[in-house]
């Protein structure tokens, strides 16, 4: 026995190695059978019958083509446990070739007793039928067990062609709608889809879903609990060793086919005539079987048999539906509504569940509405087509005042329903849901109200009945709306407080400006539109903290998107921006008065957007003062040069000597420095007690000495001021000081008369002077080009024949001057009138004798003017 035992695994593994090789893709067309199901009175198409019960009346007829040549035997076997063997009346033999069976189809009774059915299509030969039924009763258990595997493989099968050809009708370049169908259908059916298909461009995935791999398959005790009836015995050890053995390369159903392949390879070493065993896998449609085939039949030997799984023969197992989501609450005023069910995948892939209503336990309106499977809205959607009601009314349903249940008016805000129908011949109760019935209303934002643009925002909406939402858009004035998604809040209530649950709200505000806004709310049911006002504010505002000294008047504000920052009040004050930054982190502020805020309190900042925002206050020390009592600048003249005299009181002369005079509230720290400085910040020095550049006169009064040339070198012009710096380096206000001017050294000028156009001016530096006029209102100028680096230069006479206007490029809006030493000459008057000379008398030669000049007596004054040389002597009268 052990022997045998051996031989027959042996050749079971050497059928496996053979099914390695076989394509077990069922997309070969087999035959069609056409089954209906009679129990009670009562007829369903075999799509809609589950499961079978002793005393069902099975009519079976072959739907072949008339052309059919081949002569087909249909047997309609019934099998009773894996070690007990059926007996002979439990098979029913069907020529198909007979014509009045064929016409009217056979009528078969399911025996007392019966587990299993299984139907064969064979060709017909001698011995045929007999063959058959010796090798089903002496191996019982191997057809029990692959005609489980069959009607799993149906069920399974059915599960994935409904997802594939639901992804079909799907735009394939919406990326939301191909995401969201697949997952509502992949929850419905208990799908798992390849989740690398949505890594691909979007015009692709719809294909990679539907062509190039598969939904993996979950578990689904609902099916598999159906498919399986295998009793118990000593064969089915054997049976699940065979059914284990693992089908490589199989194609994308291998994982539920490859038991077939085994089982039936096996079955086929169990025979007398040549017959081989091909599985068929079911498409009910009606009561058409469509049958799918993995290998082509054969009619030369050996020949094939085709396997039929039938329902299995036991108790309904009703579907166990549930709600995806405990809280949802579905809107019976939605034109299509759907109730979001899982749990039980054939409900949505079979015609197993059929005449649905849901139930609404309520008074004054319609309580029973027709209910249809719809895996692509993923649940179970309300249809106004008729109901059939052909059914007994074997389960009818009970009043709900009658089982206690509490009714519903129709105005109510909710209603609970119940999902009734029929599994097969059995009639089933599924959940009870919660419903609303009437359109809701008083909208408002809870929490967080702001909405800020250019970023992503959420909200939360509470209002009474939110399940009937249909749409809700963001709308301004403009008319430009922006579409908002919303869902259900998690962790809300149960029961039927969930329909006044609050909607969580995605709103875009990328590309939005801050404005006034409305949330407008659609409901289905209801032409109006709900508008709850909304104000979108400027993003990317924060405030860091305001800092100030005690007293000032000038504050400094930190943070990021500081431009719109109408204004901020400190202790009573409005601070203004005095101006823009030095930077995008920071900006100044400036009021009328100074304030002293105690550390730790808030200052408000208004917004341009309408807004107020707190923001801390660092309060500081006061910073160090000081009054400007005086300002001496005196002017150190070169050697041998003429005074050049300043334009204004203000103007410091860079070669030359500043002295000032401060004063403090209290006394003068020793370790306070003052710091004077160009208005650019380009150019600064540092006085100080050390250095002896700034020296005491009392507590309170300090005076400032400075030679400017030698604090900022030659190139040093412009606005100077001065402002203390305490020994912790803060530092008070600036006090002007004057400007900074740079002038020529002029070493001489050289005048002839006063009606001579210009003089010739000598010296160095003479680039300094812009414009050089002969009066204070620069009728007669000459003007310096840029770039002039002579030692020379022409100007204008002065009027007055002494002073010399300059406008000096550091100051020119105030004229300096130089004086001459001595004034310009007049002219000299014309000589006096003589008597007229007689020429001489020309030589003997021919020559005439010269005669000496008449002599002219000198002008009683100078015709030159005399001016200082470079070596202080004084130059000599030219000669005429």
């Amino acid at each position: 026995m052990k022997i045998i035992r051996l031989s027959v695994f042996l050749l079971a593994v050497s059928f496996a190695c053979i099914a390695r090789a076989d394509n077990a893709r069922f997309d070969l067309v087999g035959p069609k059978i056409s089954v209906r199901v009679t129990r009670a009175g009562t007829t369903l198409p075999i799509a809609e019958v589950p499961n079978l019960r002793a005393g069902d009346k099975l009519w079976v007829k072959a739907d072949l083509p008339a052309s059919q040549k081949n002569h087909l035997l249909l047997i309609v076997a019934f099998l009773r446990g894996t070690t007990n063997e059926p007996p002979d009346d439990w098979f029913t033999e069907i020529d198909t070739w007979d014509k009045k069976r064929t016409r009217e189809g056979t009528t078969i009774t399911v025996p007392e007793g019966a587990e299993q059915a299984v139907m064969f299509v064979a060709p017909e030969t001698g011995g045929d039928f007999k063959t058959l039924r010796s090798a089903v009763k002496g191996k019982p258990g191997l057809f029990i067990r692959a005609n489980a595997d069959l009607n799993e493989a149906s069920f399974e099968q059915q599960r994935i062609e409904r997802y594939l050809a639901a992804m079909k009708t799907v735009p394939a370049n919406d990326k939301k709608a191909i995401q969201d169908r697949s997952g509502k259908l992949a929850t419905t059916l208990a799908l798992r889809p390849n989740a690398d298909c949505f890594k691909q461009p979007v015009e692709q995935q719809v294909t990679c879903l539907t062509q190039s791999s598969a939904p993996v398959l979950l578990d689904d005790g609902h099916g598999q609990t159906i498919a399986s009836a295998i009793s118990t015995g000593p064969s089915s050890d054997f049976i699940n060793a065979a059914s284990a053995t693992p089908v490589a390369g199989a194609g994308v159903y291998s994982a539920y086919v490859g038991a077939v392949v085994d089982l039936v390879h096996l079955v086929s070493t169990m025979r007398t005539a040549q017959f081989q065993y091909i599985p068929a896998i079911a498409f009910p449609n009606s009561e058409t079987l469509n049958l799918k085939l993995n290998t082509p039949p054969s009619f030369i030997n050996p020949k094939s048999v085709i396997v039929i799984g039938l329902p299995a023969i036991q108790e309904a197992k009703l579907p166990p539906l549930r709600p995806q989501n405990e809280n949802q609450v579905s809107c019976l005023l939605q034109p299509k509504m759907a109730l979001l069910l899982e749990g039980a995948p054939l409900v949505f892939s079979t015609s197993f569940a059929h005449d649905m209503t849901l139930h609404l336990n309520r008074t004054g309106a319609q309580t029973d509405l027709p209910l249809k499977p719809d895996a692509f809205e993923g649940g179970l959607v309300v249809t106004k087509e008729e109901q059939r009601r052909s059914l007994e009314e074997a389960a009818k349903e009970e009043s709900a005042a009658k089982d206690g249940t509490k009714l519903a008016s129709s105005t109510d805000l909710t209603v609970t329903g119940t999902v009734k129908g029929y599994w097969g011949f059995d009639a089933f109760d599924g959940p009870t849901l919660t419903l609303q019935q009437v359109a809701g209303d008083g909208w408002k934002v809870v929490g967080n109200s702001q909405l800020m643009t250019g970023k992503d925002n959420h909200l939360t909406l509470r209002g009474e009945g939110t399940a009937c939402v249909q749409q809700i858009a963001l709308t301004n004035k403009n008319g430009k709306d922006v579409d908002v998604s919303f869902k259900p809040a998690e962790g809300t209530s149960k029961g039927a407080e969930d329909a006044k649950n609050p909607l969580e709200l995605a709103v875009s505000l990328k590309t939005v400006q801050p404005g006034d806004y409305s949330l407008a709310i659609k409901q289905y049911g209801s032409g109006d539109v709900s508008k709850v006002p909304l104000t979108a504010y400027t993003s990317d505002i924060r405030l860091d903290a305001v800092k100030l000294h005690r007293g000032d008047n000038v504050a400094v504000l930190s943070g990021e998107g500081l431009e719109n920052v109408v204004s901020v009040e400190i202790a009573g004050q409005t601070f203004m921006p005095s101006g823009p930054s030095n930077d995008e982190k920071t900006v100044q502020l400036e009021a009328k008065t100074g304030v002293s805020p105690k550390e730790g309190t808030e200052a408000t900042a208004k917004l341009k957007d309408g807004r107020t925002m707190k923001v801390k206050v660092a309060a500081q020390a006061a910073r160090p003062g000081l009054t400007l009592i005086s300002v001496n600048a005196t002017a150190t003249p070169q050697d041998g040069a003429l005074p050049v005299t300043l334009g204004a009181k203000s103007d410091i002369p860079l070669n030359g000597r500043l002295t000032f005079v401060v004063q403090t509230k209290d006394a003068f720290p020793r370790n306070q420095t003052i710091e004077v400085a160009t208005a650019d910040g380009a150019l600064k020095t540092t006085l100080s007690l050390k250095e002896n550049n700034l020296v005491l006169q009392d507590a309170r009064t300090a005076i400032g000495m400075l030679v400017p040339a030698k604090a900022f070198g030659q190139s040093g012009f412009g606005k100077l001021q001065m402002r203390p710096v305490a020994a912790d380096g803060t530092t008070g206000d600036w006090t002007p000081l004057g400007t900074l001017v740079r002038t020529p050294d002029v070493t001489a000028i050289q005048c002839t008369t006063e009606d001579a156009p210009t003089c010739t001016l000598e010296g160095n530096s003479l680039f300094l002077a812009q414009t050089f006029g002969a009066d204070k209102d620069f009728a007669k100028t000459a003007e310096v080009p840029i770039g002039f680096a002579d030692g020379t230069f022409a100007v204008p006479t002065p009027a007055d024949g002494r002073t010399l206007y300059v406008k000096l490029r550091d100051d020119p809006a105030n004229a300096a001057t130089v004086v001459l030493p001595k004034p310009v000459a007049p002219a000299p008057p014309p000589p006096p009138a003589t008597a007229p000379v007689a020429a001489p008398a020309p030589a003997s030669d021919g020559t005439r004798t010269p005669q000496p000049a008449p002599t002219v007596p000198p002008p009683s004054g100078e015709n030159t003017t005399t001016t200082p040389n470079p070596q202080g002597g004084q130059t000599t009268p030219p000669q005429n």
